[in-house]
């Protein structure tokens, strides 16, 4: 029976998830509705389902978005296509990529221009390594495992770099590079890691606080990379592990076994859904819910460059 809940920090929004969420909302609030959102400005279905709402209107590709609109392009980034299509129907882009995505498209491009080729740690057919692949797709090769890495052939004479998606597991991607770095001494890599501040903390939180619980709940959608990440991190350890959207998908029989429960959320998930889940604990009798430890994220990032003219210009008149 469940008698303590504790909540991991840090957890929740990271800077480029509320960066792109407030673009949404101030988009909304300057043009009016319509704005039109390119995939879900991030991994979440309750940001998603409110800034519908609201009046945006999210679409699978920017060729749905009629000539002339408003089109929000999410936080995990775009292929260069996709803004040359936005160029052609006139859309009113409003460029939300998160800058430390943007950080690797920039790498990719240049190691490209260098003449290396690109291998890319990350998954398939992410909306992240569907945007840097689209960078330089013909010197990128994507490598998703420890045990693609070991397979991995490169031509005679090829010059190899890395990048990584941003929200991976920051020990099952050090095992990856160990293996490209036996296989090819020469690789050349970023000079700062591009695993995110707020995936790595995340992960370091929940490996933090596992010896004090008996199960984690990670609040995420099942699209969430790092929100997943978390999952894995902590069933690696031996600690039982569920991702869930909200209070309605937890399984009480899941909390039989259960004295202390671990609470954290995936850096696209807002605060308001670890709340529902406290009142859901504490609905279940639980008096003690408490934080464990507290640590302060103070990164910030401006709202994308073509929105703050917009605004500026319009408090000006």
């Amino acid at each position: 029976m469940v008698k303590r809940v504790l909540l991991a920090s840090p957890r929740g929004y990271c800077a480029g998830v509320e960066r792109a969420v407030e673009t949404v909302e101030q988009a909304l609030d300057h043009y009016g509705a319509p704005v039109y959102v390119r995939k879900q400005i991030v991994h979440n279905i309750h940001v998603v389902r409110d800034l519908e709402a609201r009046g945006a209107i999210f679409v699978e590709e920017e060729t749905e978005a009629p000539e002339g609109a408003t089109v929000v392009f999410s936080a995990h980034g775009v292929a260069p296509t996709v803004h040359e299509n936005s160029a052609r129907l006139a859309h009113n882009v409003i460029d939300a990529t998160c800058p430390l995505v943007t950080k690797v498209h920039v790498q990719a491009r240049r190691y490209a221009a260098e003449g290396y080729t690109i291998v890319l740690i990350g998954h398939a057919g992410h909306e992240e390594v569907v945007g840097t692949t689209g960078e330089a797709p013909d010197a990128t090769v994507l490598v998703q495992t420890v045990a693609e890495a070991e397979a991995l052939d490169l031509p005679p004479g090829a010059k190899p770099a890395y990048v990584t998606q941003t929200t991976l597991s920051v020990d099952e991607t050090g095992e990856i590079i160990k293996v490209l770095r036996r296989r090819f001494p020469d690789i050349r890599a970023p000079r700062k890691e591009d695993i995110c501040y707020a995936t790595s903390n995340r992960q370091w939180a929940v490996k933090e606080m596992l010896s004090e619980i008996d199960l984690l709940l990670v609040i995420g959608s099942a699209n969430s990379s790092n929100s997943n990440r978390l999952v894995e991190t902590a069933r690696a350890a031996g600690t039982p592990a569920y991702l869930i959207d909200d209070e309605t998908e937890i399984d009480p029989a899941w909390l039989d076994s259960a004295e202390t429960v671990g609470i954290t959320s995936g850096a696209s998930a807002p605060e308001k859904l670890v709340n529902r889940v406290c009142d859901w604990f504490r609905g279940q009798g639980v008096k003690d819910i408490e934080p464990y430890r507290l640590v302060d994220e103070d990164v910030t990032f401006r709202l994308p460059v073509e929105l703050r003219r917009e605004l500026e210009l319009a408090a000006q008149n």
